[in-house]
């Protein structure tokens, strides 16, 4: 199971700004005016920073287990589903060309399931993760 959230230290400044670091992305960091402003921004900059490695076919770190002090801060849901995919067609070293041919699209279909910048129905990528073994689900839980 492949959990879409990362452990991230929020800590308020003398001037009251909450400032938000990542622990496995050291190059992203933002901050709020609050804990909920925060929040909203380390989501947004988590967000542009994976559509980013996504885009450039980078690899995409893993998220470490929440130490304490830290909170997690979940992907944007625009963005999991295409990480997820893109992370099992890695894993199981399977190409564009390949998924397609499985799935009996085009290849530009997949290339567009895995643009951040392409509205992809979220059906369309669940039926591609089926293909690789995998089942897309989701999960609401209480605010710790």
């Amino acid at each position: 199971m492949s959990q879409f959230a990362y452990p991230a230290k929020f800590t308020t400044g003398s001037d009251g700004r909450v400032l938000v670091e990542f622990a496995d992305l050291p190059r992203v960091a933002t901050d709020g005016s609050d804990e909920r402003e925060a929040m909203e921004e380390a989501m947004d900059a988590l967000g542009s920073d994976l559509s980013i490695r996504l885009s450039r076919r980078e690899e995409i770190p893993a998220p470490s287990p929440a130490k304490r002090g830290q909170r997690l801060v979940p992907v944007p849901l625009w963005l999991a589903p295409k990480l997820a995919l893109y992370l099992a067609m890695r894993d199981q070293q399977v190409s564009n060309s390949e998924l397609a041919r499985r799935l009996g699209v085009h290849e530009r279909v997949i290339r567009r399931m895995l643009d951040p910048e392409h509205a992809t129905k979220a059906e369309k990528i669940q039926a591609a993760l089926a293909v690789l073994g995998k089942q897309m689900t989701v999960e609401v839980r209480d605010i710790a």
